[in-house]
């Protein structure tokens, strides 16, 4: 996995790459931080997720984030973890 970064200062974006396993959640959360309004997470060079990778996503979704180029499986995961949290 690999994180890059940039801010405008209004906005961040992080640029995720690679695999990102659960053993990456601590570098993501430092890197991502509070996930409000203003941060872009683009998922455009992502190509594996595991389940707790998917759930900070949602996470980070609804607490503001925007995920950029989200891979239509991460997407319907994120989906799937929503409709389950709400039954």
């Amino acid at each position: 996995m690999k994180i890059e970064r940039q801010s405008d200062g209004e906005s961040k974006i992080i640029w995720l790459i690679g695999r990102i396993r659960a053993g990456d959640l601590q570098l993501m959360k430092q890197e991502i931080g509070d996930c409000s309004e203003g941060t872009v997470v683009d998922l455009s060079e992502v190509t594996i997720v595991d389940a707790e990778v998917v759930r900070f996503l949602g996470t980070c979704e609804q607490s503001g984030a925007r995920l950029l180029s989200c891979p239509p499986y991460v997407r319907e995961w994120i989906q799937r973890e929503r409709d389950q949290e709400q039954m």
